[in-house]
C-alpha cells in the first residue's frame, strides 16, 4: 500500500488529495484547493471571482514546471481526475476495513465444509483460503498451504501495485486523449485553411471567365443594336414609301370620278407618271439573307471543359495552380476560342 499512498499525494500540501482532484495538461494531478493557492500566489494582482478563482491566468506545476494556462473560468476550468477520486475513495475504505477500532469484533468467516473451524491457512495447490481440518482430514490433505496473514500480505501488495500502476497508465492514457485532441484542433484549422485556398483560387477563376463574359455579350450587344437600327430605318422607308402610294391610289380613285373628260385627261397624264414611279421600287433596301442569325457568335469548350473535369490533388498539391493559368479567348470567324 506505500507505492499507492505515495502515487496519491499531492506535491502542495504533501498530504493525500483532497476532493475534488483536478488533472493539469502536463498529467500531474492537484487538490484543487492546492492548484487555487499556488495559482493565487503566481497572479496576485489578478482580480478573483468571488474569493473562488481568477478569470484567465497561468501558474507552473510544481512537479515538472510546465506552464499552465487558464480559461476564463479560472481552476474551475481544470478537468476532474475522476479515476483519481475513486481510488482514493477506495483506498480509504480499505484501511477503514483492515484496522478495525478495538471494540469492533471483524467476524472471520468460517470453513463450509467444518462448520467450527475458520478459515485461517490459505491452499497455494488450489489457489483458495480453507482451514486446518481441510488440510488435515479434508480435499486439501495432499496440497501445499501458506498461512493466511503472508498470502494476505503478498496479493494486498501485488493488488497495490497493480492499481498504482493502473494511475500510472491513467496519466499517460490521459496525455495521449490531450494530444489527440489537439490533433484534431490542427487538422480542423488545416482543413479549413486549405478549403479557403482551394476556394480563392476558383473564385479568381470564376472572376476571370466573368470577365471574358462581359467582354463577349458587350461584343453581341453591340451586334445586335446596330442591326436592329439597319432593320428599323429600313422599316420606316418602306412606311414612308407605302403612305406615298396609298395618297396617290387615293388621289386616282378620285379622278376615276371626274365626269369631265378634259379635266380627267390633264389629270392622268402626271398621276400615271407618279403611279410608276411608286411601284418601282428598286430603290428601296433588301435584307440580306439570313442577316437575322446571331450563330456565328458561339463558343465551344469542350475542350477546356474536359481539362476543367480533370482537375485534382495529386500528392498532396493542387495540380490546376491558378497562377500558372493563362486563359486566351479570342475571335476566329465569329466563333470564341479559349485556350488554357
Amino acid at each position: 500500500m506505500d507505492s499507492l499512498e505515495k502515487q496519491l499525494i499531492c506535491p502542495i500540501c504533501l498530504e493525500m488529495f483532497t476532493k475534488p482532484v483536478v488533472i493539469l495538461p502536463c498529467q500531474h494531478n492537484l487538490c484543487r484547493k492546492c492548484a487555487n493557492d499556488i495559482f493565487q500566489s503566481s497572479n496576485p494582482y489578478l482580480p478573483t471571482r468571488g474569493g473562488t478563482g481568477a478569470s484567465g491566468g497561468r501558474f507552473r506545476c510544481p512537479s515538472c514546471r510546465h506552464e499552465v494556462v487558464l480559461n476564463r473560468h479560472g481552476v474551475y476550468g481544470l478537468q476532474r481526475n475522476l479515476l483519481v477520486e475513486n481510488i482514493i475513495d477506495m483506498y480509504k475504505q480499505e484501511n477503514i476495513s483492515s484496522r478495525p477500532s478495538p471494540e469492533q469484533k471483524v467476524d472471520q468467516p468460517m470453513c463450509e465444509v467444518h462448520e467450527d473451524e475458520k478459515i485461517n491457512i490459505y491452499c497455494l495447490t488450489c489457489g483458495v483460503p480453507t482451514c486446518s481440518m481441510c488440510k488435515v482430514f479434508g480435499a486439501h490433505k495432499d496440497c501445499e498451504v501458506a498461512p493466511l496473514n503472508s498470502i494476505y500480505q503478498t496479493q494486498k501488495t501485488e493488488l497495490s501495485d497493480g492499481i498504482a500502476m493502473m494511475v500510472g497508465n491513467n496519466d499517460r492514457i490521459q496525455g495521449i486523449i490531450s494530444q489527440l485532441e489537439e490533433t484534431c484542433r490542427t487538422i480542423e484549422e488545416n482543413g479549413r485553411r486549405q478549403k479557403s485556398k482551394v476556394c480563392e483560387k476558383f473564385d479568381h477563376l470564376y472572376a476571370i471567365l466573368e470577365d471574358r463574359k462581359r467582354e463577349m455579350n458587350v461584343k453581341v450587344n453591340a451586334e445586335q443594336e446596330k442591326k436592329l437600327s439597319y432593320i428599323r430605318r429600313l422599316t420606316r422607308k418602306y412606311g414612308d414609301h407605302l403612305v406615298s402610294m396609298t395618297k396617290i391610289m387615293e388621289t386616282g380613285i378620285q379622278t376615276l370620278e371626274e365626269p369631265e373628260m378634259a379635266v380627267f385627261l390633264q389629270n392622268t397624264k402626271p398621276l400615271l407618271q407618279k403611279i410608276a414611279e411608286a411601284s418601282n421600287t428598286s430603290h428601296l433596301e433588301r435584307v440580306e439573307r439570313s442577316y437575322e442569325n446571331m450563330d456565328h457568335y458561339s463558343v465551344s469548350f469542350k475542350r477546356e471543359g474536359r481539362a476543367l473535369r480533370n482537375i485534382d490533388f495529386v500528392d498532396g498539391v493542387f495540380m490546376f495552380k491558378l497562377g500558372q493559368l493563362h486563359l486566351s479567348i479570342s475571335y476566329v470567324k465569329g466563333i470564341v476560342h479559349l485556350k488554357i
